[in-house]
């Protein structure tokens, strides 16, 4: 029998969640890129398989639309986190990741809000190859002639670094750069590559390219880091609304324990039910 499966987004940033607390799922790489496959397939930018967990409300397994596996996604935890709270009923819940625990609750007006923990803000917890100053760290960024200011790197779980511009980020210099920086040497498990122009101390317009899923319409962790990499520059407060093509999130990185507060929308698409091939 084929695999229900619901189909979900955070800000357009979509995802295919399989409930496998049950019933084991173990797909291939190449099952998750059929899964993700936007052509021939249901079409999302990760996979996600919900499992039991004797620590939390439920294990989230994570798959990137290239098939590699990840330990974080905020915007997945974002709509893990309403899904198990319909389920149960509970205001709050607890989200076992590769990155550790995650706590969601419920926000106003029917966001959600999951404390992502504390941002990884030295080199070795990014990681990096060498040993850098995160707050801007020197790396090949772009055609010869290209200058841009050295970008920070923070882990939100999961690696990333944020150029600030002076304008608008281009959809090209996304594409572009952030294809080029994905797999740099500099980046031993790879590194997801955000762009943000600070509009104002409250708000930073920013997009991303993803590792293992390319451009998307927004990244939750991306926009957690890009708030921490823009305060520790003294560029943005350290509440603000990020603004990405999918739309907005409130990130706060609070100062009396450290940790950043992602909250925002979520959104259910529809169910179905995953070929038959791939269902086990």
């Amino acid at each position: 029998m084929s695999r229900p499966f619901l189909k979900m987004n955070g800000l357009g940033n979509d995802f295919v969640v399989v409930e496998a607390r049950e019933q084991p799922f173990r797909p291939t790489a190449d099952d998750a890129r059929r899964i993700a496959d936007r052509v021939g397939g249901i079409g999302c930018d990760q996979l996600i398989g919900l499992e039991a967990s004797d620590r939390a409300d439920a294990f989230m397994r994570i798959w990137n639309a290239d098939g590699g596996e990840v330990d974080a996604c905020g915007n997945a935890t974002r709509c893990v986190g309403w899904l198990l709270m319909q389920a149960s009923g509970k205001e709050a819940v607890v989200i076992e990741t590769g990155a550790g625990l995650l706590h969601a609750a419920r926000g106003p007006a029917g966001t959600i809000s999951v404390d992502m923990g504390e941002p990884g803000l030295d080199w070795r917890q990014i990681p990096l190859s060498e040993e850098l100053d995160t707050r801007r760290i020197e790396v090949l960024a772009g055609p010869v002639g290209q200058t841009l200011q050295p970008p920070g790197a923070v882990s939100m779980g999961n690696p990333h670094i944020v150029f600030f511009l002076y304008h608008e980020p281009e959809e090209s210099m996304v594409r572009g750069l952030g294809s080029m920086l994905e797999h740099h040497p500099l980046f031993p498990e790879a590194v997801n590559v955000g762009f943000a122009h600070v509009e104002a101390p409250d708000r930073i317009r920013f997009r991303v390219w993803e590792r293992g899923a390319g451009m998307t319409r927004a990244c939750g962790t991306g926009a957690c880091a890009a708030l921490v990499a823009a305060a520790r520059r003294g560029l943005s407060a350290r509440k603000a609304t990020v603004v990405m093509d999918g739309g907005e999130l409130t990130i706060e990185w609070r100062e009396a324990d450290n940790h950043v507060i992602m909250t925002g929308p979520v959104e259910v698409e529809f169910t179905g039910r995953l070929p038959e091939a791939i269902a086990a």
